[in-house]
């Protein structure tokens, strides 16, 4: 099992790279994510994540591609949720990099 050092503590990452406990997450956690991924967080990240993560909060699931794009626009306009916006920020994988980021589990749909 890969882990995630973060802040001193050891956090246990499942094959995909996705927390195992899902009480592991905080900020420090996602920039260290992000980090493994090549993405600095942005502002625009930060916005994207604390909606991925009231998604589930609401669903107790990870969103796929067409429900994240949807709930990006009904939350916050089109402008930010469209796919083009979210394939930018999230290197083309929106759903299954922003759950991971967010320390949610991956979407049950994508491969």
């Amino acid at each position: 099992m890969t882990v995630l050092n973060v802040e001193g503590r050891s956090l246990p990452l499942d094959k995909d790279g996705y927390l195992v406990e899902l009480s592991d997450w905080s900020e420090a956690t996602a920039e260290a994510l992000a980090q493994r991924e090549g993405i600095s967080l942005s502002s625009e990240h930060w916005e994207i994540l604390r909606l991925v993560r009231s998604f589930y909060d609401d669903f107790q699931l990870s969103p796929a591609n067409r429900p994240l794009i949807k709930f990006i626009a009904m939350k916050i306009g089109p402008e930010k949720g469209n796919s083009l916006h979210l394939n930018r920020l999230f290197n083309g994988a929106p759903a299954k990099l922003a759950a991971k980021l967010a320390g949610l589990p991956k979407p049950t749909n994508c491969l």
